[in-house]
């Protein structure tokens, strides 16, 4: 009787333990671009400068790769770019309007992780409507 509760509580702590590194082994790295006062309205010709940070853990994270995707008024595609965050975990976009027509652009900023947690990633992003006049 003694051997079987014994039996029962090892399983019981084995099966507690098993659960844990199950449940972690799902976890997911989730990285999320922010934009630092992104201004909103520009003018025909303007250079459009978009600064922002990527956080991981509430902290700025280095080498997240981002894909910045701009669309036009009209719904074809203005800009399609990757590239990673700096050592200090921030990004810069720039986009130089001077060919394009007056409307509402809306840029879309997607993190896509670290190289080392992409088989684990949750694409997070942030997405921003710009007006050109």
């Amino acid at each position: 009787m003694i051997t079987t509760k014994k039996t029962y509580g090892i399983s019981f702590a084995l099966l507690f333990i098993l659960c844990g590194v199950i449940q972690n082994s799902f976890a997911t790295h989730i990285s999320e671009p922010v934009l630092i006062d992104p201004p909103t309205q520009f003018k025909v010709g303007d250079m459009v400068i978009l600064h922002g940070r990527v956080d991981y853990n509430a902290q700025p994270a280095p080498d997240v790769l981002l894909n910045f995707k701009l669309i036009r008024p009209d719904g074809t595609m203005a800009v399609d770019q990757s590239y990673p965050s700096n050592a200090e975990g921030h990004f810069e976009f720039k986009f130089d309007s001077k060919n394009e027509v007056p409307g509402t652009y809306q840029i879309t900023i997607t993190s896509h992780c670290l190289e080392i947690h992409r088989y684990a990633c949750t694409y997070k992003n942030q997405t921003l409507s710009l007006e050109l006049k």
